[in-house]
């Protein structure tokens, strides 16, 4: 979806994986892919490799023992290979207006079960989502409604064409366990790095 959006549009879904080298799909795989496009981006995420806590997860736990290694030495090579980690939380205001100047789009990792799920933000019932387990998962975050207080997105588990999700929504879901708070913030400048 983002590749689209800035007209590169020779690769398909194939074509990525194979590029990729990896069936498990980490935030650092996604920055090292855009990184062999020429792809300009930031990528911000809390956690500087894999945090072993993640092991006790459903989502992680068949792949992660392998993942372990790989990962982290994909994070200690990053620097060498071109790519910046801000090792930061970035907040919703920040992406808003980001978002809003036009020239940025952005990849975040969700915990799709949160994101999903309208009817929770009415309900504040203590530790309901840690029943749930954790689902990593990718949207790309592509338009800001300050009015409404919410973020259009593309979602490829989704049906619908655009979507909208209140900040707040999207902010639960972003920095849920298991995310990182990973996003990978893309430039839409034709300029390459």
């Amino acid at each position: 979806m983002v590749l689209r959006t800035i007209g590169i549009n020779k690769y398909d879904i194939q074509g990525l994986a194979e590029l990729c080298c990896t069936t498990s799909i980490w935030t650092v795989d996604l920055a090292y892919l855009l990184q062999k496009l020429n792809i300009k981006f930031s990528y911000f995420t809390v956690t500087f490799g894999v945090n072993p806590n993640y092991s006790v997860e459903t989502f992680y736990k068949e792949q992660l023992p392998t993942d372990l290694v790989r990962v982290d030495m994909l994070f200690q090579k990053a620097r060498g290979a071109g790519i910046n980690i801000e090792c930061r939380s970035i907040s919703r205001v920040e992406i808003s207006l980001k978002i809003l100047s036009g020239n940025y789009v952005a990849i975040a990792l969700v915990d799709q079960y949160k994101l999903s799920q309208p009817w929770m933000e009415e309900v504040i019932v203590p530790g309901l989502y840690n029943n749930c387990g954790y689902t990593g998962h990718y949207v790309v975050i592509c338009g800001y409604d300050a009015g409404a207080d919410e973020f259009e997105i593309r979602d490829p588990a989704s049906s619908r064409k655009h979507e909208k999700v209140s900040s707040k929504r999207l902010e639960e879901a972003r920095k849920s366990f298991g995310t990182d708070e990973d996003l990978l913030l893309i430039s839409l400048e034709k300029n390459e790095k």
